[in-house]
């Protein structure tokens, strides 16, 4: 039988289609202070413009750190993840009048921006900019909700995607069909490390070949911004961390060089060693303001220092205005790698296949969804790249 036709619950009842509420297994985060649980949740089918996803794969992300640290102001519930791989088990709808949309059987990574495709920015082509997001306010309102509680209670989904759940029920803006040659577990980090990373500097620092490039914190993102510095050609890419595990990481996946950062004199010292007047470009991918300090001052004059790091709410980061204006440098912000996943997900996990993206080298481990709290606390202990929720 196909996906489509059948499917086992976690009560093990088995149903031939997803015409009726249907039953999944989630991550469900209640809000600030009160943690995480595992729970049955009910999904209803998809509606117009909609599709079920049966998922492979999601990334524990340092995003969903921050949520559960009480970083950000979300609302809540919500059904965590935002980083996930999955196959359309069905479709609403209207779904498959165009030919980019997803269809039953598709390999899908989840955009965790659902571009409209029909504001001023998605037409200027800067669909990670999307001014209306289909599922932009995670879900909450009544006319989005599509996950609750076994006793009804509705359930938002981060981001609109939801990944750390067995089934989802997404907008197919969300769904991007990939090449299914790609494993799940490599394929879920395209939907957002990957494309963060990758793209930073691909797309928004628009590194060239020959360019020197300094890529600060080494975890998911970090990793992949040093995967796509060499992919575009860099002749020195410098990864700088405070574990010496991150910096071999990174000579795996494409540095030149590592610089264990022990205080910001020494590792200043440690690049102006290695790039004389400093390195072209510098990719922040921590979110601190001591880190962002650094980078800024680490680019060469007329350079430019690309954030993609997400601080806590309210963070703020000095600068010494007088200095960076005579520099000539530039501050960029990157956000989702100014990648519009529809075109950049199926170009990322193509340049996987090919051998030119080493994305198995940055998952530490495969989890069971049990395991996603001791994920969170190996993050804050900051071990290993990114470990990654298999289904079953």
């Amino acid at each position: 039988m196909t996906l489509a036709q059948t499917r086992t619950t976690p009560d093990t009842h088995t149903v031939d289609d997803f015409t009726a509420p249907f039953a999944a297994r989630a991550v469900v985060w209640a809000g600030p202070g009160k943690g995480l649980s595992i729970e049955d949740v009910v999904l209803d089918p998809p509606g117009p413009g909609e599709v079920a996803v049966r998922m492979l794969a999601s990334g524990v992300c340092h995003s969903d750190l921050h949520i559960l640290d009480d970083d950000w102001e979300l609302p809540s519930p919500l059904v965590m993840g935002h980083e996930g791989a999955g196959v359309v088990v069905a479709v609403g709808s209207g779904v498959g009048r165009h030919p980019q949309d997803p269809r039953v059987g598709d390999h899908v990574v989840l955009a965790w921006t659902a571009p409209c495709g029909r504001c001023a920015r998605c037409a200027g082509g800067d669909g990670h900019l999307c001014a209306t997001p289909v599922g932009g306010d995670h879900r909450t309102s009544p006319d989005q909700v599509r996950v609750r509680r076994a006793a009804g209670t509705p359930l938002g989904i981060h981001c609109g995607i939801g990944t750390m759940a067995t089934y989802q029920v997404v907008a197919a803006e969300a769904a991007v069909r990939v090449d299914p040659r790609l494993p799940a577990t490599q394929a879920s980090l395209v939907g957002c490390a990957i494309t963060t990373g990758v793209g930073a500097a691909l797309w928004t620092a628009r590194v060239e070949a020959g360019d020197e490039v300094v890529v600060i914190g080494l975890g998911g993102v970090g990793l992949s911004a040093v995967m796509g510095a060499a992919l575009a050609g860099a002749s020195r890419v410098i990864g700088v961390d405070r574990e010496q595990s991150k910096l071999d990481l990174a000579l795996q996946v494409g540095a030149t060089h590592g610089v264990l950062a022990t205080d910001d004199a020494l590792t200043t010292a440690a690049v102006r060693e290695l790039c004389d007047d400093g390195p072209d470009h510098v990719i922040e991918a921590i979110g601190l303001p001591s880190t962002i300090e650094l980078a800024t001052r680490l680019v060469r004059p007329g350079g430019t220092t690309t954030l993609v790091g997400l601080t806590r709410t309210g963070a703020t980061a000095a600068l010494d205005t007088y200095r960076f204006v005579f520099s000539g440098s530039r501050i960029v912000a990157s956000n989702y790698g100014s990648a519009v996943p529809s075109t950049a997900f199926p170009r990322l996990v193509r340049h996987a296949i090919e051998g030119q993206l080493p994305i198995d080298a940055i998952v530490s481990q495969e989890i069971a969804l049990d395991d996603v709290e001791a994920a969170f606390d190996a993050m804050r202990r900051r071990e290993g790249a990114r470990q990654v929720i298999v289904f079953d």
